[in-house]
């Protein structure tokens, strides 16, 4: 049992990364110096952060049914793949994630690698803040029948189930039909997704802290077929044409869900919100420009030097 005012940090990493295997150690050696009590999720992790001959205190594996619950901060070692696991953990728990990169763009991570020891010692000291992040609830129905209700940070993708086939969806917004056409499929995205599976079918960037749902389509076959930015209280359905070919829900990549023909996907705003725990001060612009390599110099500054 954990004394009182004992701190317990909740250990999460991508299993498959030479860079994981030292980084946790060194994570695992800095929170103990500090008096602070680590949770891993598995046994494999706790071999990782107490390799043989090492002085290290025990690590304690979570609790199957809320690996989370009790713990100050949930710290994670890897890209967003990694960070969006770990929010399936922390998020019933209401505890906040703080990501260090160490896959490719992380934009949900909070830190580089390089900077390790300056965001475990921001942790020592509690020096970050709580930044709630928006998610959306996401309800499938087949007749009067509800076969699967999930939820998602970053969105929930409508695909076609096969290579070959084509999805013929319908997309509604409050209860009024917008579009239907053949695609290989649907996305309704948060504004933290819009970065995300969103962008890379050609939707817009939401800045976070803006209240909207995001849908759009991937290879429509229609003329109409925009992305939509609606109202945080707005409800998006998906249909699936009862008369075409099933699909699949996807939700952050995580949670798959096979779809009758005739299936209703239902998106609302989510009632459980992601807290991020972020260390470093400045706006989404410079995290927008730094993740993406963005060119921010203009014709006029290069216009300038050569005068």
């Amino acid at each position: 049992m954990r004394g009182a005012g004992e701190r317990e940090v909740l250990l999460v990493v991508h299993p498959d990364r030479d860079a994981t295997t030292g980084a946790a150690r060194d994570v695992a050696a800095r929170l103990a110096a500090a008096g602070i009590r680590l949770r891993v999720v598995d046994d494999e992790v706790r071999r990782i952060v107490e390799p043989p001959g090492h002085d290290l205190p025990c690590a304690v594996v979570a609790p199957y049914d809320n690996p989370a619950g009790g713990t100050e901060l949930v710290l994670v070692l890897g890209g967003d793949g990694t960070l969006l696991r770990a929010a399936e953990l922390a998020r019933p728990a209401g505890v906040p994630i703080l990501g260090v990169n160490l896959g490719r763009v992380g934009f949900l991570t909070e830190a580089d690698y390089d900077a390790l020891g300056e965001t475990v010692e921001g942790v020592v000291q509690r020096r970050y803040r709580i930044e709630e992040r928006m998610t959306i609830d996401v309800t499938v129905t087949h007749g009067d029948v509800v076969t699967a209700s999930t939820w998602a940070l970053n969105e929930a993708s409508v695909e076609k189930s096969s290579r070959e086939r084509i999805l013929d969806a319908l997309i509604e917004v409050d209860g009024r039909p917008v579009s239907s056409f053949g695609c290989d499929g649907v996305l309704c995205s948060t504004p933290t997704g819009s970065t995300a599976y969103a962008f890379s079918a050609g939707g817009p960037v939401i800045w976070p802290d803006v209240e909207a749902l995001l849908v759009v389509p991937s290879n429509a076959h229609a003329m109409f077929s925009r992305p939509l930015v609606v109202s945080r209280s707005s409800v998006i359905v998906v249909h699936v044409d009862p008369h075409g070919s099933p699909a699949v829900l996807t939700c952050d990549g995580l949670r798959h869900f096979d779809l009758e023909r005739g299936s209703r996907v239902r998106v609302v705003a989510g009632g459980v919100p992601v807290r991020l725990a972020r260390l470093w001060d400045g706006p989404f612009t410079d995290r927008l420009v730094h993740k993406f390599s963005l060119p921010v110099t203009g014709w006029r500054e290069r216009h300038a030097r050569r005068t």
